[in-house]
């Protein structure tokens, strides 16, 4: 990962505890590699190289879990969208919504429950 990448995405990481218990943690920038490297490789976490030095499959998927729910990566999809945009690098004219990222409604109307066409057991005469 090049310096400039990287410098986009080091502010938006979480800070460490100042006090954490335990062996000193894999940096962030080298965790972030491990990530990459199993999505680019398609590996399991487990079968991530210790030789690389990017710390266990499961330090980076932990890591990946924690960025996840700080929201890194959709505040980093902004950060980059705002950077090519400024640099009149995207067209808005080819632009689509994916439903996959839009927000479903809660609260909507639910379907009318339907009867059931499937055979009863007939009553008990006995």
């Amino acid at each position: 990962m090049d310096d400039d990448l990287w410098a986009l995405i080091e502010p938006l990481l979480p800070p460490w505890p100042e006090r954490s218990p335990g062996p000193r943690p894999v940096s962030d920038r080298l965790c972030l590699q491990g990530v990459l490297f199993v999505l680019h490789n398609d590996i399991a976490w487990q079968l991530l190289p210790l030789e690389l030095g990017f710390g266990s499959g499961q330090t980076c998927w932990r890591r990946l879990d924690r960025w996840q729910k700080a929201g890194v990566f959709d505040q980093l999809h902004q950060v980059l969208l705002a950077g090519m945009n400024a640099a009149d690098e995207l067209d808005w004219s080819r632009a689509c919504v994916d439903g996959s990222h839009i927000r479903a409604k809660k609260g909507a109307p639910t379907p009318a429950r339907r009867r059931s066409t499937g055979g009863r057991r007939a009553a008990n005469t006995t």
